[in-house]
């Protein structure tokens, strides 16, 4: 079986993990007719059995080895902690399932370097989930791209401080500070400034990376330079501090203002001569059906 190709063609999806990104992602799937919740995979019975009756999903698994072997579904999508993602993918694509998996795809380059590989080898489809690069709005910012032309500067901020930082500075441990389950802020939220410019841009010549590591040895924020031939990207994410900056692509032309990068949902062009542009576009109720329908 290999993800729809054509409208209404039915893909059966397990979903790994019963956290509130799964709610979220579920409630944006649905609005593709293709999109089929089949099973469940959770360590506690007791636990995929109760979100199996809220969404209606016909299959449950407390064995991840036992869900790869049946054939209860076509597709998986993991929104496992960070650090399992490799794991779990390789598994699922080493018994013939297509991958849709939360980011970071995995903890480093060389075990994303190994799944690509596998489904490549397999003819299977492996997607990292990030809806950011696949809105409307990020469309008309790549389409306008021209109007502010030659492109000098792209820079990217997403900070925000975790609900959990002042817990963790208490002595508490947490996941997403954790170097055990892949935590930090690059890989948990710097993602999001750096997928947008390789999708415009391409992967950079160079790249400096600075960073402020907390006790437990991972980054709280940190900024990236990036080189390329005639222009430079910047970089910047944070765990343990708020920013209100916007993001922006500054051209000699003209700018681009991103209101929240993590979203994409609002921009708009500023050109030299001062006149503005709104580049937003209506965004669907649940965004996430853009990478759902993306893989499918």
């Amino acid at each position: 079986m290999t993800p729809a190709t054509h409208e209404n063609h039915p893909v059966r999806f397990l979903t790994i993990g019963t956290g509130p990104i799964v709610e979220t992602m579920l409630r944006g799937a649905h609005l593709d007719p293709r999109f089929v919740h089949s099973a469940i995979y959770s360590r506690r019975q007791d636990t995929a059995s109760a979100f199996a009756a809220r969404h209606d999903a016909e299959h449950t698994f407390t064995d991840l080895e036992q869900a790869a072997r049946s054939d209860t579904f076509d597709a998986a999508y993991i929104a496992s902690p960070n650090s399992l993602h490799f794991a779990q993918a390789m598994l699922l694509l080493s018994h013939g399932k297509h991958v849709l998996c939360e980011k970071p795809l995995a903890s480093n380059a060389r075990q994303a370097s190994l799944l690509c590989r596998t489904a490549r080898e397999k003819g299977l489809v492996l997607m990292e989930a990030l809806k950011t690069t696949l809105t409307p709005t990020f469309a008309a910012v790549r389409e306008a791209l021209p109007r502010i032309a030659p492109i000098r500067r792209y820079f990217a901020a997403f900070c925000q401080r975790s609900s959990r930082y002042d817990r963790f500075l208490a002595g508490e441990d947490f996941n997403v500070f954790s170097p055990e389950f892949s935590g930090g802020s690059l890989l948990d939220i710097g993602i999001y400034g750096l997928y947008p410019m390789v999708v415009l841009f391409g992967p950079p010549e160079e790249v400096v990376s600075r960073s402020l590591l907390l006790r437990t040895g991972v980054d709280g924020q940190g900024s990236l330079l990036c080189r390329y031939p005639q222009m430079e990207g910047v970089v910047v994410h944070s765990k343990i501090a708020d920013s209100s900056l916007p993001s922006e692509i500054q051209g000699e032309g003209g700018s681009i203002l991103i209101e929240r990068i993590n979203s994409f949902a609002r921009a708009q062009i500023v050109l030299r001569d001062g006149s503005r542009e709104d580049l937003s576009v209506e965004h669907a109720p649940f965004d996430m059906v853009y990478e759902v329908s993306a893989f499918i």
